[in-house]
């Protein structure tokens, strides 16, 4: 890549409610690693350009004006046209949390599609109206610009019945209420690259653990989703930083009783339980692993606690198990809840060299345990790009745009 000429490239784009996490690919087979990639956070508090990877090697932040995705969109194209790479976006790719009972793969959108998808914001409230957002203001700067949505269930859509299902009447699983499962773009690139791992056990009886301030564990057979801890909402499975995980729902008809409404139980459960409602202090694993005080001390326990009861239930789930593997923020970053989850897990004859779990690099349990364990890192937007491609490749071919 070179100063001097126009960079063909796919954009992929995460936007949540306060940050909004990008990367630049060139649009060529095989994908390499991004060539930029980036994150503008803090949206709506002090707001600030995160530059991580760019092809000279610069990294560094500026602050910015932006209170809204769309204005953090604005901020990306601005810089963007400025860049001295002069990169030409061919097409973009985003993380679209839920995707409903139709789609069941990624998908080129269009204002209907994107209508539809709209439908489905209550069901990720956290979540669905930010990853729109970004697709509709990316076409207010470009309006021709073909879009993928990229969804978080569609790894799951394959579950059999008896995890697909909830046991509800009828007439309210029409209503499309069923157990959808999300992180399964993380789910599908591990899948994807544990042969380079596990050779030819990768198609055996896995349980990857993707813990992070969102948290959940899949239960994978010949690397496809047979079970996984979240279900209709991301709000259900293992507790996280401020969603409170399994909750038996008759909690909430009593809080209607109790005059809750719906906006404040929402504001609730989204945003106010999980590691932070049990702590009061944060839902930051980090800073509670670093008080003394008994609730956040609480707070972890009750983490790690009912993450080994879901890897418990997933293993019982598989008949069995041969790997466990660990992604995502906490996942590849904390030794000590490693740690910890091993230790109650021995049970299952996990074991850890404590040597390699402090480096948190490939296998961290010793060569002769069974079943083995390992940190493997997650790269969700590196898929986004890939279906990108694949799905806009004979568009740009059209176009007569090489790809």
């Amino acid at each position: 890549m070179t100063q001097t000429r126009s960079v063909p490239l796919l954009l992929t784009i995460n936007a949540g409610s306060s940050s909004l996490k990008f990367a630049l690919y060139e649009a060529a087979e095989p994908l390499a690693d991004a060539c930029f990639r980036g994150a503008i956070r803090q949206i709506g508090d002090a707001p600030y350009f995160d530059l991580l990877q760019s092809p000279d090697g610069a990294a560094t932040s500026w602050k910015i004006d932006a209170s809204t995705p769309e204005e953090a969109i604005a901020e990306l194209m601005a810089w963007l046209g400025r860049h001295p790479y002069h990169p030409v976006i061919l097409a973009a790719g985003h993380r679209v949390v839920h995707g409903g009972s139709t789609f069941d793969k990624p998908v080129l959108l269009n204002r209907k599609i994107l209508q539809q998808l709209e439908s489905l914001s209550p069901l990720a409230p956290l979540h669905m109206p930010h990853n729109l957002a970004g697709v509709k203001s990316l076409w207010q700067h470009l309006p021709d610009l073909p879009q993928v949505a990229c969804f978080d269930t569609a790894f799951h859509w394959h579950m059999p019945p008896v995890e697909h299902e909830f046991a509800i009447p009828r007439s309210w699983r029409d209503l499309g209420i069923q157990r959808y499962g999300f992180h399964g773009l993380s789910y599908e690139y591990i899948a994807q690259v544990l042969p380079e791992y596990l050779g030819q056990k990768a198609d055996g009886r896995i349980i990857v653990a993707h813990l992070g301030s969102g948290a959940s564990l899949c239960a994978l057979h010949r690397r496809r989703s047979i079970a996984t801890t979240m279900s209709f909402t991301p709000l259900d499975g293992i507790p996280m930083a401020t969603r409170p995980g399994q909750l038996d729902p008759g909690a909430l008809l009593y809080l209607r009783q109790q005059g809750f409404d719906d906006k404040t139980i929402s504001q609730g459960l989204n945003h106010e339980s999980g590691l932070l409602g049990l702590s009061g202090i944060s839902g930051d694993i980090r800073s509670l692993l670093t008080h003394s005080d008994p609730t956040a001390q609480l707070a972890v326990k009750y983490f790690v606690h009912h993450t080994h009861r879901a890897i418990g239930s997933l293993a019982a789930a598989l008949g069995g198990l041969d790997a466990l593997i660990f992604t995502a923020g906490i996942g590849e970053n904390s030794a000590f809840i490693r740690q910890q989850l091993c230790e109650k897990g021995a049970w299952l004859g996990l074991e850890l060299d404590p040597k390699a779990n402090e480096q948190g690099q490939g296998r961290i349990s010793p060569g002769h345990s069974i079943p083995s364990v390992w940190v493997i890192p997650t790269n969700e937007e590196l898929m986004v790009a890939r279906h990108t491609l694949h799905l806009t490749q004979e568009l740009l071919l059209e176009q007569g745009t090489p790809t």
